[in-house]
């Protein structure tokens, strides 16, 4: 069975379509351009993706999905503090996101607005990941609340999906006025009322 490993010219691809559907959407995308950046045959293309779709997939799971996984989701849970954790990104997210996030948005987000009415495979990967954004901030709340950080009467739930709704609408006011100084005061929000879950001391 060949490996991601053996196959390097799978994840030049990966990485071409990433950047291409980032930029234009996957729509717009163009297989053309893709292979003109990665220097590659259609042959091997199709080779490892068979379809477009194929390839818009791959990009949500093993681009945008790892990459929000490395990023947020196992900092919080691998931290002795998740509350604390999650406090941290969310102060200090524009300092650790990719520099073009401001201008192109959040590539999952994008996808969602996109594809979600058009493809029910599509709109079921990224609900995954969305899901798993959700639950891991629901996740810090309630190892907060168990380490004594977070008021007992907070609904973990819904401040959960509440913050990683107004995260996403804080990176796509950022794309609309093209204002990474707007992403930071609005983030600066979110964290104010995230820290207005604590337990008073």
């Amino acid at each position: 069975m060949e490996t991601r490993q053996a196959e390097p010219s799978r994840n030049t691809i990966l990485q071409a379509a990433y950047c291409e559907i980032h930029r234009k959407g996957f729509q717009a995308a163009s297989i053309a351009d893709i292979l003109k950046d990665t220097g590659l045959t259609k042959g091997a293309l199709y080779h490892h993706f068979p379809t477009k779709q194929a390839l818009g997939l791959a990009v949500i799971e093993e681009v945008i999905g790892e990459n929000l996984a490395r990023l947020l989701f196992a900092p919080i849970r691998q931290s002795e503090k998740p509350f604390e954790a999650l406090l941290y990104l969310i102060a200090h997210i524009d300092e650790l996101a990719p520099p073009d996030f401001a201008t192109l948005g959040c590539p999952l987000n994008n996808l969602m607005q996109e594809m979600s009415p058009l493809d029910p495979e599509f709109k079921s990967r990224l609900n995954g990941i969305l899901r798993n954004w959700r639950d891991t901030v629901e996740w810090a709340l309630l190892q907060g609340k168990g380490q004594g950080e977070v008021r007992p009467e907070v609904d973990c739930a819904s401040a959960a999906l509440f913050i990683v709704s107004a995260w996403e609408g804080c990176i796509g006011i950022a794309k609309n006025m093209q204002s990474v100084d707007s992403f930071r005061s609005c983030m600066m929000q979110l964290h104010d009322y995230v820290a207005s879950l604590r337990i008073s001391k």
